[in-house]
C-alpha cells in the first residue's frame, strides 16, 4: 500500500489554522487525520489532553526527545512543541493522510526528512487581522500577543517557500481551497 499524503500546514498565530484544519478533517471524504502534537504549555480553556495537544511536563518532553520519539520539535514562545513519530508514521502506512499543524521551523525539518510532504501556508490578506483574532481569544497577556505578532512577521516572510498559500479571510472559502489541494493529493495517490 502506498503511504498516505503528508500535509504540513503553517501560518501565523491567528490565521485560523486550527479552525480550518478541524473543519477539513471533519468533512473530508478521504481517510485523513490531524497529528496531535506534544507541548509543554498549559492547556487553554476548552483544550483537552490527547485531543488538541498532549500536555506534558518539561521532564517528560525531554525524556521523549532523548528516546527519539519526535519527527521534529522546537521551542516556540517559551514552550516546547513536537511532532511524535507515533502520530504520523503508522497512519501513513495504512494509506491515511496526515496533517501536521506546525511552525515554519518544524516544516523545514519535516520536509528535509519527507521531501514528498506538501506544504500549505495559511494566512489572512491583512496583517492587522492576526492581532484582532489574538485579542479575541483573550488567552494571552499583552507581552505574549506582541511576541506572537513579531513571530507572525517572520513567518509571513517564509510563505513563498510553501507549495500553496490559502487566504483565510472567509472560513468557507479557505476550507474549500484546502479541500481542493487534498483532492489533488488523494486522486493522484
Amino acid at each position: 500500500m502506498k503511504p498516505g499524503p503528508l500535509v504540513i500546514v503553517s501560518g501565523p498565530s491567528g490565521s485560523g489554522k486550527s479552525t480550518v484544519i478541524d473543519r477539513v478533517v471533519k468533512t473530508s471524504p478521504w481517510p485523513l487525520r490531524l497529528s496531535v502534537s506534544a507541548t509543554t504549555r498549559r492547556a487553554r480553556s476548552g483544550e483537552q489532553d490527547g485531543v488538541h495537544y498532549y500536555f506534558w511536563t518539561i521532564d517528560r518532553f525531554d525524556s521523549e526527545v532523548r528516546a527519539g520519539a519526535f519527527l521534529e520539535w522546537a521551542e516556540v514562545h517559551g514552550y516546547r512543541y513536537g511532532t511524535l513519530k507515533s502520530e504520523v508514521e503508522p497512519y501513513r502506512q495504512q494509506g491515511r493522510g496526515v496533517i501536521l499543524d506546525i511552525d515554519v521551523q518544524g516544516a523545514r525539518t519535516v520536509r528535509s526528512r519527507f521531501p514528498e510532504a506538501v506544504l500549505v501556508f495559511l494566512r489572512t490578506s491583512a496583517s492587522e487581522t492576526y492581532e484582532q483574532r489574538l485579542r479575541q481569544r483573550a488567552s494571552e497577556v499583552e507581552s505574549k500577543i506582541q511576541e506572537r505578532l513579531a513571530t507572525a512577521r517572520k513567518e509571513l516572510a517564509c510563505a513563498a517557500d510553501y507549495h500553496f498559500q490559502v487566504i483565510n479571510d472567509d472560513l468557507d472559502v479557505a476550507v474549500d481551497e484546502f479541500q481542493a489541494i487534498l483532492r489533488q493529493l488523494f486522486e493522484r495517490k
